[in-house]
């Protein structure tokens, strides 16, 4: 069994971040309160630097290395987000920086990477991608991975201890799941810091890899068909598997037409251009209140904004 993160871990990732990452708003949201039939708390991650809680990883991951591993250069593999976080990162830090990515990954993700400097290489298929990853990593290039490192989880994880520290009387917190390093970051703050309190995983179908491991007790490997490549990690690691395992109540699973009505709702309720990957929070809240029942009060956390409309367009068709 991996070795879990605490508090103290989480402090420390945000003591090494202060001043570099926004600290994005917490706010009570009469919209969805009134939607879901339950007080309802958003924490705003998407209007973070580089559009999504994924900066806060790869900024305290590079800052943490040494002179000769920046020298050697960074690689991330991503579906998006960790990809022009990485970039955006590294261009801020002074160090080159390659993304590996499946070519299903949004245009604009790769645009956006490249725009920040970062060598771009796409690949068929995301197993594809991890395996030039790893040959990347052994001709030398120093290895910032999305998900599968104690430094970025922690750097993660800061979304949950200042999402706590704002909204200590939630009772249930929904996170979104891809590798599941985000939600295990910040289930570690919030189990420290509200005691009590439930943390739900949310993936969408075909982009299952911590439902599949909690059947299977442990990680396996997936060919993920979900339309949303954010969450469309091919395996969760040890290290978030068991932080899953301790600290998450459950993961829930909705469809990808559920999780872009439920961005769309977002638009209209929240007025935030959400990804499909927090637009999926909303029917899995439906989901946590039948379970839970009575007396619940939600906190959501808003993970990421980068789509774009033709995207959208497209997948309401």
């Amino acid at each position: 069994m991996a070795d879990l993160l605490t508090i103290d871990d989480v402090r420390a990732a945000a003591e090494v971040l202060d001043g570099r990452v926004l600290r994005t708003p917490t706010l009570a949201s009469p919209g969805l309160s009134a939607l879901l039939g339950a007080p309802t708390t958003v924490k705003l991650e998407l209007v973070q630097r580089s559009g999504s809680f994924k900066i806060r990883g790869a900024l305290a991951k590079i800052l943490s290395l040494s002179d000769e591993d920046r020298a050697a250069g960074v690689v991330g593999v991503s579906g998006g987000n960790h990809g022009i976080a990485l970039a955006a990162a590294a261009q801020e830090l002074g160090v080159a920086a390659t993304v590996v990515m499946p070519s299903s990954a949004p245009a604009r993700s790769v645009e956006l990477a490249r725009a920040s400097g970062a060598d771009v290489r796409l690949t068929d298929g995301l197993a594809a991608a991890f395996a030039l990853l790893g040959d990347l990593v052994e001709a030398g290039a120093t290895l910032v991975h999305p998900y599968d490192d104690p430094i970025v989880v922690a750097g993660q994880g800061t979304v949950g201890l200042e999402f706590a520290t704002d909204a200590p009387d939630v009772t249930d917190v929904l996170v979104s799941v891809g590798g599941g390093g985000f939600i295990s970051g910040v289930a570690t703050a919030f189990h420290s810091l509200v005691p009590g309190v439930r943390v739900w995983g949310v993936e969408t179908e075909g982009a299952d890899a911590m439902r599949q491991a909690l059947a299977a007790g442990g990680p396996v490997d997936i060919t993920p068909t979900s339309i949303v490549s954010t969450l469309s990690a091919p395996h969760a690691s040890q290290l978030t598997y068991d932080h899953v395992t301790s600290l998450v109540e459950d993961v829930v699973l909705v469809s990808d037409a559920d999780a872009v009505r439920g961005s769309i709702t977002l638009a209209e309720t929240q007025k935030v251009w959400a990804e499909p990957a927090a637009g999926c929070l909303l029917p899995a809240a439906r989901t946590v209140l039948d379970r839970v029942g009575p007396g619940a009060r939600l906190g959501v956390v808003v993970c990421g904004g980068n789509v774009t409309f033709d995207d959208v367009v497209r997948w309401t068709r």
